[in-house]
């Protein structure tokens, strides 16, 4: 043994060289993008044959299987299929369709939050996509959905209107645009009789100016709605010092949206397919 082997040996002992030999094994290994070929690790069933993994499923499998689940209202396990093609395989031609299927199956799901990003990075990802138009709606719907009774947050009723609008005016001619006229008109609605909700409450605490400032602005912006009649009888009895003396009940305790439909089905049920 030479001198220069020697004085190695005596400086690194052979557990260190046996970790250092593992070190180098597994960084092979790691990178090795035949490693499973070449050492043939498979996954065998009952009757001999290969199971293939979710790296084997080709992405337009995948896709097949969620749009078959996604079709008969499966959309929990519809949602796997499109995550999965997006996990595997983000680049195949599949991947758009899949990116606009899942938030669909969110939407159908009620996870509107949810499904709001995901129609959001669509949108970012595809902008010139020959679905932009069904995406904004469905930004519209998902904030649409959120309204709640009028004593409660307007916020999805605002934003629904803001997007909606925004599809009208990007997209006048697109399929959407009569229902979405029909949700504004009832977004409209629901802002209305929550000025009025307000109003009631101020009249009932006795604090009528604020009452009348709520009923002046629900005339003022909300002039051919519903509710306005009854807005101009209250603010026509508080100007005059006549305010009701009897306590006020509930005048809509639960506001209950008019089911909109576009040629009977909603629209994420029309829309199926993307470039």
């Amino acid at each position: 043994m030479s001198p220069m082997i020697k004085s190695i040996h005596k400086k690194f002992p052979p557990q260190f060289a046996l970790f250092i030999f593992a070190i180098g094994l597994l960084a092979f290994l790691s990178g090795c993008s035949t490693f499973k070929k070449t050492f043939n690790l498979t996954s065998i069933d009952e009757n001999g044959n290969e199971i293939k993994s979710d790296l084997d499923v080709p992405a337009k499998t995948l896709l097949v299987n969620g749009m078959d689940d996604y079709n008969v209202g499966k959309y929990f396990t519809a949602i796997t299929s499109f995550q999965e093609i997006l996990n595997r395989h983000p680049f195949s031609p599949e991947a758009p369709l899949a990116e606009l299927k899942a938030a669909d199956c969110s939407y159908f799901l009620e996870h509107y939050s949810e499904a709001l990003v995901l129609y959001e990075e669509f949108a970012n990802r595809h902008p010139t996509n020959e679905s932009i138009p069904y995406v904004l709606f469905q930004k519209g719907m998902c904030n649409f959905k959120q309204i709640d009774r009028v004593d409660r947050d307007t916020a999805g009723a605002t934003k629904a209107i803001d997007f909606f609008k925004q599809l009208l005016k990007s997209y006048p001619t697109s399929p959407y645009t009569a229902e979405a006229k029909a949700r504004i008109a009832a977004a409209g609605e629901f802002l209305a009789d929550h000025e009025f909700f307000v109003a009631e409450y101020y009249v009932r605490a006795e604090k009528y100016d604020q009452a009348k400032v709520r009923l002046k602005y629900l005339l003022a912006k909300y002039p051919e709605k519903a509710i306005a009649g009854q807005a101009k009888d209250l603010l026509a009895r508080l100007e005059a010092g006549d305010p009701p003396r009897s306590i006020l009940t509930s005048w809509l305790p639960k506001f209950n949206l008019t089911t909109w439909s576009f040629t009977g089905q909603s629209a994420a049920e029309n829309s199926s397919r993307t470039d």
